[in-house]
């Protein structure tokens, strides 16, 4: 990490210098947490289902990897007051900058899709009566969210439903864990080179590490600048960066263990309940919570079915709000949450038409979660140039002034992107096969 310009003036230093921990956490615990959503819990699902206690392990190497490209990330948005979009655009050819914006956004929408119809479907588990209405009534939740509170009340909003989270570890305390067992997995894997089985690595790392994660955290760091009167770019205001990258620090360490811990707790739940009756194929969050009620009870499959819930509700105004400010940012638009909405018409404007496109994917014969799969692969194709770009930009003085990264953050962000190439061309390989 590079040497951080010391303040001439301490009292100059944001207020919000020693903040209290609620205060510090902010894009970072919402990224992680939505990172939980209902497809990736999914994903998370099916590892423990299909081999058990095998593939915890795969929290453990992601969390670093995924805490150093999130605070990279976080860094461009805090040093330029600029999202990942708005420095592409400003800084790299423009064909390239609007190939991944509408991929992105294509992504993103599948992934809307895809979480409402398992947030559907998981209520229809909980209270019965008609998965269409479900849909509907979410969607519209998730749009007013973003387009009719305000900003802070949002961002509070999303901070305190991090909580459903808990949902996952109150069913993990619920099952028969085989604790050793898992414990040994987890530090000392058995690894099965078997298509099924590197097919859920990569599945798994394309969850953990999402392209939509990186522009949503960099963009929400420059949203928090116009925001917060006392908060300045970086690289304008310097005096600032010690105290401003420490929270940074904070905010995204917590946030990604969070994110892993859930998953790993998800994966747990799983192994030690579906794979060990034989249950080994789950498609959704909301299969996974039926599967679980005739072997770990009713209680258990409501607290899992309820977490599906609170994560999509957290995961939806994510995905569309990355969305809309990387296409803003792309168009030159007044973007940002902070504004209202006649201020940011097509900035607000594409956040309902990717909520309501994915709401119509419910409706149409496309299957949401096979479409699903293909999102998974322009994901993981997508993540590998903008992370290797991301990584020039972090480096580049031009655009990072004296906040440049260097050391351990610059190394496990380069392996992050090599794991993340890694993944993309077994996928490649495996989808040959």
């Amino acid at each position: 990490m590079s040497d951080l310009p010391l303040p001439e003036n301490p009292s100059a230093v944001v207020a919000t210098s020693k903040p209290r921990l609620l205060d510090a956490l902010g894009p970072g615990l919402i990224t992680g947490a939505s990172d939980d959503d209902p497809s990736g819990i999914a994903t998370y699902s099916q590892a423990g289902a299909q081999f058990g206690y095998s593939l915890s392990w795969t929290m453990l190497l992601t969390y670093p990897l995924m805490a150093a490209v999130q605070m990279i990330s976080a860094r461009i948005g805090r040093t330029t007051g600029r999202g990942l979009a708005g420095n592409l655009r400003q800084h790299y050819p423009n064909w390239l900058l609007q190939i991944f914006v509408a991929l992105l956004a294509a992504a993103n929408t599948i992934n809307i899709g895809a979480d409402l119809g398992a947030m559907a479907d998981s209520t229809g588990l909980v209270l019965g009566g008609p998965k269409t209405l479900y849909v509907v009534i979410f969607g519209a939740l998730c749009i007013g969210l973003q387009v009719l509170l305000q900003y802070t009340r949002y961002v509070s909003y999303l901070k305190w439903l991090t909580l459903a989270l808990l949902a996952y570890v109150a069913t993990l305390f619920m099952v028969d864990v085989h604790w050793d067992e898992a414990l040994r997995q987890f530090v000392l894997p058995s690894f099965t080179w078997k298509t099924e089985y590197i097919q859920t690595i990569v599945a798994v790392f394309g969850t953990t590490i999402s392209p939509y994660l990186l522009f949503w955290q960099a963009s929400q760091e420059a949203e928090d600048i116009r925001a917060v009167p006392e908060r300045q770019i970086l690289k304008r205001a310097p005096e600032q960066g010690q105290d401003a990258l420490k929270r940074i620090e904070l905010d995204t360490l917590i946030g990604m263990g969070v994110s892993n811990f859930i998953a790993l707790a998800i994966i747990i739940t799983t192994a030690a309940t579906l794979h060990v009756s034989g249950v080994t194929n789950i498609e959704t969050s909301a299969q996974a919570a039926e599967a679980l009620r005739p072997i770990a009870g009713n209680y258990a499959a409501t607290i899992f079915a309820l977490g599906v819930l609170g994560t999509g509700l957290l995961a939806i105004p994510v995905l569309a709000g990355s969305a809309a400010y990387a296409v803003g940012e792309a168009r030159k638009w007044p973007i940002g949450l902070a504004r209202q909405p006649k201020e940011a018409k097509a900035f607000y404007a594409t956040i309902v038409i990717a909520t309501g496109v994915g709401v119509l994917l419910n409706f149409t014969p496309i299957n949401p979660i096979k479409a699903l799969y293909w999102c998974a692969v322009i994901n993981g194709i997508v993540a590998v140039p903008i992370m290797a770009l991301m990584m020039l930009m972090a480096a580049n003085t031009k655009i990072m002034g004296a906040f440049t990264i260097s050391g351990w953050l610059t190394g496990l962000g380069w392996t992050a992107t090599a794991i993340m190439a890694a993944a993309a061309s077994a996928m490649g390989v495996t989808f040959l096969l």
